[in-house]
């Protein structure tokens, strides 16, 4: 073990943790048999945010977590009849997702009045631990609401040092260890353990107690095999279980492959979370930062959403692997998701946030989406946006991306996690206090200025993550130039530092458009993705008993349906970079200090869902417009609530196909786009069990290739049912959106439970049957459909039959997309064949 241990007097107290309780600080790294490299957490309180930065937590102060015990006082919710207070509320999950944000987010400020509010919960907790070890409400059996919590005491820990915490860890986790095998974990906490895992290890580290490993052994047996599922895109591998299709769970478990190969030390567990990111953004990624997930991991519709849970979990997860794995890509999708949908998850102010968000995304109301979880008010701007979750473990964002932001290293050094406007203070060499001041704008400028002050002359390695975008990176020591730096790297200062030394990093940030679904692009500069700014038209829905927090309705006041003019040469030519002066908070849109102004065309044929809840899916492209030539604004991605960033462009039209052909072989959803959930096993695609869901959205899923348009055709494929309900194949299609019937065309079904095989036709959110053939059909058999569609001639043909088995004659759709359908079916559909007639 390495361990380092300054015995502060009161004066290196102050210095090290100012305004802050004083304690010793000691840094402790892996333990054998623990992976020696892993860097650690810098304890709470270490980094000091400034700037804008600063200022989110402030919004934060000010808004949803300074008012959050007044907006929910019931008992089962944060009150002080809460059960984790010894009242007879039931509290769950709710109150120590609300202390984790919360501790953080007082120590992380120095305030007085949030350390209180935190310490009436911690107090409670550590003062009643029950006698067998186990702590929380009496009654509550469940190990997972004690994960957070356990996160909320190590952070109190880490700022005050406590001497109660220690033994109060160890008494839970042998009580852990011993009862495990009688009540194994289940559902969320088998879904969620990697949380347990880190905290076994961070307590292994502190005392060496080898029953830690033993404990950290049965957690792994008992978890879900997430090195598996993320090896293998297997997340709607497991049927009717949801916990690996939960979008918040699924990124919640993004840790658990770095956190326990510390252990197992297998590459496949090493491996298997940047796997599992690069899988899930490219089958599930909206607008290219995160993946979707409402609640279940959805596709990359521009109309899909993210839940503000997933948000924060997936940053968290992401803080600590980059610790784990010094992986320069995993800081950068860190920054990504901080920079980009964090802040769109919130009103400007932090009183209200949304349940979901968009990449496309025009309101925020009432109404319901199509989700599979759909709230009436998960689009609702409101303090009670969808479900409570989020409402209680958003607060954790800000202040964790503040105190993992940079980490101690087991050389003795540091090393920066994500860049922003932070003051830093450490021990380094072994006993040398450090005060690093990073000065910046960043991600709103392309400079950091980081001053390196060590009470002494000290030898020690500052480790800088160099952005994978950023082709020309620059590092400057006291105005010399160092040579080697290379992007999408960490690069290793190691030198003697003194008082006064200065680093200058230059990220020079280009424009970079990044194709997304049919063709569409998003639009980024640096770690900012940029969307067309729209003038949001703000109605106030309901105002609450808390002074200042309200529901609001955002509508959009201004055209959004905008396609891009793009030099197809130099495509960074089409965009001019505008830069005004660095407002208090660059999250607003009136003042947001980097804006793009590109050349657009309107496209008038690109409407408002027939929902009235979003835009219609994004045309493919390239389209064209007859409308004049106008300059749009784009602006960052999380400076407003509603906004579009995947937008169409402008260009010639493609030749129409004549061919297309899906066997499914690749393994990738990365040219389909789904409207339900869909997945691709054994060289098939399958339709998923929507067991869990709550009877939201689950009928009539549907799967569309991108950019693919067909008039007349032959269209061929293989259907294999597994179940009740039924399945086939949509063609001629326009309209596609969430729903049973929320398509525009045809659709031959096979329903093997009835005996039918139907041919009919969606519009207007209204099925057709237009005819149906009897046939005695049985589950796990595999049969042939082909379809030829001729003008207004239609005809099934079933099993290589030379005779149609039916024949229609309609006109209402002459063209369109092609794609699979299954209704509350679990269906198998592989061998696509289609060819222009």
């Amino acid at each position: 073990m390495l361990k380092i241990t300054l015995l502060t007097s009161l004066l290196m107290g102050a210095f090290l943790f100012t305004g802050a309780q004083q304690h010793a600080v000691s840094y402790d790294y892996n333990r054998a048999p623990l992976t020696a490299g892993s860097n650690v957490q810098l304890p709470l309180g270490s980094i000091r945010a400034k700037g804008w930065l600063l200022k989110q937590l402030e919004l934060q102060r000010d808004g949803a977590t300074g008012h959050a015990e007044a907006l929910y006082p019931e008992a089962d919710n944060l009150g002080p009849g809460s059960d984790w207070l010894g009242g007879k509320g039931s509290g769950w999950e709710r109150v120590p997702y609300y202390v984790k944000g919360l501790i953080a987010l007082a120590y992380t400020l120095d305030d007085a009045v949030l350390k209180e509010r935190a310490l009436k919960w911690i107090r409670w907790t550590l003062d009643n631990q029950h006698a067998d070890g186990s702590f929380g409400p009496e009654k509550m059996k469940d190990w997972w609401p004690r994960m957070p919590m356990m996160y909320a005491i190590q952070s109190y820990y880490e700022a005050t040092g406590d001497e109660k915490v220690i033994p109060f860890f160890t008494r839970y986790f042998r009580y852990q260890l011993e009862n495990l095998d009688k009540m194994p974990l289940y559902e969320w906490s088998k879904s969620r353990t990697a949380d347990n895992i880190e905290l076994v290890f961070w307590l292994y580290n502190k005392t060496g107690d080898q029953l830690l490993l033993a404990l950290a052994q049965k957690l792994d047996q008992q978890a879900y095999p997430w090195a598996n599922i993320y090896t293998d895109n297997a997340f709607y591998y497991q049927g009717d279980d949801f916990h690996t299709k939960h979008s918040v769970s699924v990124g919640q478990a993004l840790k658990f492959p770095v956190v326990y190969g510390q252990l197992n030390h297998s590459p496949l567990y090493q491996q298997a979370t940047a796997k599992g990111i690069n899988h899930l953004i490219r089958d599930h990624g909206l607008a290219g930062i995160i993946a979707s997930g409402t609640e279940f991991l959805s596709g990359k519709s521009s109309f899909q959403g993210v839940e503000t849970c997933t948000v924060v979990e997936w940053m968290q997860s992401l803080e600590t692997a980059s610790r784990i794995t010094q992986d320069a890509a995993t800081g950068d999708r860190l920054e990504k998701i901080a920079f980009n949908v964090l802040p769109a998850q919130f009103s400007r102010d932090i009183r209200s946030h949304l349940y979901y968000t968009q990449p496309n995304q025009l309101f925020c109301k009432h109404g319901n989406s199509g989700f599979d979880e759909d709230y009436d008010g998960g689009i609702l701007l409101s303090p009670y946006s969808g479900m409570g979750c989020c409402r209680y473990n958003m607060h954790m964002g800000w202040p964790y991306f503040v105190k993992n932001s940079w980490a101690a290293t087991p050389d003795k050094g540091l090393a920066v996690i994500a860049y922003a406007p932070v003051e830093v203070n450490a021990v380094v060499a072994g006993s040398v206090p450090v005060k690093l001041n990073v000065e910046t704008n960043y991600p709103f400028e392309e400079q950091i200025r980081i001053g390196v002050n060590p009470e002494q002359p000290a030898a020690f390695p500052l480790k800088l993550r160099i952005p994978e975008w950023c082709a020309a990176p620059e590092i400057k020591v006291n105005s010399a130039r160092i040579a080697g730096v290379k992007k999408g790297s960490i690069f290793v200062l190691s030198r003697t530092w003194k008082k006064g030394d200065q680093i200058i990093l230059n990220f020079p940030m280009k424009v970079i458009f990044s194709r997304q679904l049919n063709n569409s692009v998003t639009v980024a500069r640096g770690p900012l993705v940029y969307s067309l700014k729209i003038d949001a038209d703000y109605s106030i829905r309901k105002e609450h008993p808390v002074k200042g927090f309200f529901d609001y309705e955002v509508r959009p006041a201004s055209a959004w349906n905008y396609a891009l003019i793009i030099d197809r040469g130099e495509p960074a030519q089409s965009v001019s970079v505008q830069q005004k002066p660095m407002p208090e908070n660059p999250f607003e849109q009136a003042t947001t200090p980097v804006t793009l102004k590109l050349k657009a065309k309107r496209l008038p044929f690109w409407k408002i869902s027939d929902n009235e809840m979003h835009a219609e899916e994004v045309p493919s492209g390239p389209v064209t417009s007859d409308q004049p030539v106008e300059e749009v604004t784009l602006t960052p991605y999380g400076s407003e609530n509603i906004r579009i960033s995947n937008f169409p462009v402008i260009g010639p039209p493609k030749p129409a196909l004549k061919t297309f052909r899906e066997d499914f072989t690749n393994g990738t959803l990365n040219n389909w786009v789904n409207y339900g959930q869909w997945f691709i096993k054994d060289g098939a695609i399958h339709s998923a069990s929507n067991k869990g869901s709550w009877g939201y959205g689950i009928h009539g899923v549907k799967t569309i290739p991108t950019n693919v348009h067909f008039g007349d055709l032959s269209y061929e494929a293989t259907v294999k049912l597994s179940s009740g309900g039924n399945a086939g194949l949509i063609f001629r299609v326009s309209g596609q959106n969430l729903g049973a019937d929320a398509y525009n065309g045809y659709y031959v079904g096979i329903d093997v439970e009835s005996g039918k095989i139907q041919l009919g036709k969606a519009s207007a959110r209204k099925w057709t049957l237009l005819k149906e053939y009897s046939r005695d059909l049985r589950k796990e058999r595999i049969y042939h459909i082909r379809i030829e569609a001729r003008g207004e001639r239609i005809s099934v043909y079933f099993e290589h039959m030379n005779k149609p088995i039916i024949s229609v004659t309609d006109n209402e759709f002459s063209s369109g997309t092609i794609g699979l359908r299954s209704y509350d079916c679990l269906a198998t559909i592989d061998n696509l064949n289609v060819k222009a007639l």
